[in-house]
């Protein structure tokens, strides 16, 4: 008898929980996957991934004040040989990228403290509808020994993080063969470990060029899989996001201590689509959502981004290994420290490649975002969704609207509707869910979930 009072509350529950739209929408739904992704999801090639890291260790060091002259050793050989592999890959796309440095010159800083300019490289793919939207792909060229201000001694930073950079390039090798609505950016980072000022210089870059950049998905260390707490693990990865905006003015944060939003940043929604194109297209690999900016008291090159309001996440391994990372090439009491080739599983970094792949090539395929997005519904038996469609927008096959109750960690329901530009959730009353509205394209591609209000606002 428990059993079936259970199925009859659980039945009725879920009936609730639909909601019901006071006038008939006959839109008919496009593709609830895109065939193309699935295979993007198994393109990226261990090969060349190990073999991208092993040139980047061969330079040595790629500290950020090591050398600029050389043609093998140091930053500056590095990073030309970054555009330079750039270059070839936009070749073979008849000239589909666009590769330009980003620089500025740094002083006066404790881990910079004599004039250096922070270099990096950038391959834009520009989009063929919208073309001033952008999904980033970022690793980092630099590495770093035990003593932060240690430009000379050998840094090969195998996972950390030629890891990040292999798979970069590796990303551009896939998607370059595609065609997608908006742009994408392939990013080669410098200055990390010397306080994120290559991500500094390039936001500031993006803000000043008007670039409207919906997400940054940020690499660092993406190829071990043996951690120092003993865990192998090589079908986990982690995605690291901020709850709640970090440029929000005081009275959005006022705004949302009533409204809701603490854990609906565009950030955190970025890092929910990253796992759900996981889930949707990937057979081999989860995810799991780290509700943290980052790993406890560090920092990674997502966050310069995020300070100025660009939304950023982190992906990387889920077992670190302390021993590879910012170590002088040692061996004491018969442990062998340092970052070098033997720590490099290359089939899951280009698992972890091919998240980056899908993640945009779903963003970049999608229409433009729903723009003011804002909810309504106070002292009412129905919640109701308001938002407004952006130009350019010809790829656009209509709305998703999405609803959870306030714990749950990802979007559990949704409903195509259509090109409408509102929707009235009967009989769900506003103070007991979450909602949300996604852009849908003609083949499928969706952009990630907008949260009502400034909160949300990509």
């Amino acid at each position: 008898m428990t059993a079936i009072k259970s199925l009859l509350f659980g039945a009725s529950a879920l009936m609730l929980a639909w909601p019901a739209q006071a006038h008939d929408d006959a839109a008919k739904a496009p593709p609830s996957a895109v065939e193309g992704i699935y295979e993007i999801a198994t393109a990226p090639s261990p090969e060349r991934i190990r073999s991208d890291i092993q040139t980047l260790v061969d330079f040595g060091t790629r500290h950020t004040l090591s050398e600029t002259e050389s043609d093998t050793r140091g930053i500056g050989a590095a990073r030309r040989w970054i555009f330079e592999e750039f270059e070839k890959i936009s070749a073979n796309c008849g000239g589909c990228l666009e590769v330009m440095y980003v620089s500025d010159t740094i002083e006066g800083e404790t881990r910079i403290p004599e004039p250096t300019e922070v270099v990096s490289v950038l391959a834009i793919q520009k989009g063929t509808i919208d073309p001033n939207r952008y999904v980033m792909m970022s690793g980092d060229i630099d590495s770093r020994v035990t003593d932060p201000l240690n430009g000379t001694s050998d840094s090969p930073g195998a996972n950390d993080n030629a890891s990040g950079m292999a798979g970069t390039l590796e990303a551009a090798r896939v998607l370059s063969k595609q065609k997608f609505a908006g742009s994408i950016i392939y990013a080669g980072l410098s200055g990390e470990e010397q306080g994120l000022f290559g991500g500094k210089i390039v936001a500031q870059h993006a803000l000043n060029q008007g670039w409207e950049i919906k997400g940054v998905l940020n690499n660092d260390m993406i190829s071990n899989i043996t951690g120092v707490d003993g865990v192998t693990d090589n079908s986990t990865a982690r995605v690291f996001s901020e709850g709640t905006r970090a440029n929000e003015t005081e009275e959005e944060a006022r705004t949302r201590r009533f409204t809701g939003g603490e854990v609906d940043s565009p950030s955190r929604n970025l890092a929910r689509y990253v796992k759900s194109q996981a889930d949707q297209y990937m057979t081999n690999l989860n995810v799991m959502m780290i509700y943290r900016l980052d790993r406890f008291g560090r920092g990674g090159h997502h966050r310069p981004f995020n300070m100025v309001g660009i939304p950023g996440v982190r992906i990387m391994e889920t077992h670190e290994h302390y021993d590879r990372q910012h170590q002088d090439l040692r061996t004491e009491d018969g442990v062998t420290y340092g970052d070098t080739m033997d720590g490099v599983d290359e089939t899951y970094a280009a698992k972890l490649t091919a998240l980056n792949a899908i993640t945009m090539a779903g963003m970049a395929g999608a229409p433009p975002f729903p723009a003011n997005v804002e909810a309504s519904g106070a002292v009412e038996p129905s919640a109701k969704l308001e938002w407004e469609t952006p130009p350019k927008a010809s790829n656009l096959a209509g709305y998703r609207v999405h609803w959870r109750l306030t714990t749950e960690p990802e979007w559990t329901h949704s409903r195509f509707v259509g090109k409408v530009n509102e929707w009235t959730f009967e009989n769900l009353v506003i103070d007991n869910y979450f909602f949300g509205v996604s852009a849908v394209a003609k083949d499928g591609s969706e952009t990630p979930v907008v949260f009502p209000g400034a909160a949300g606002r990509f």
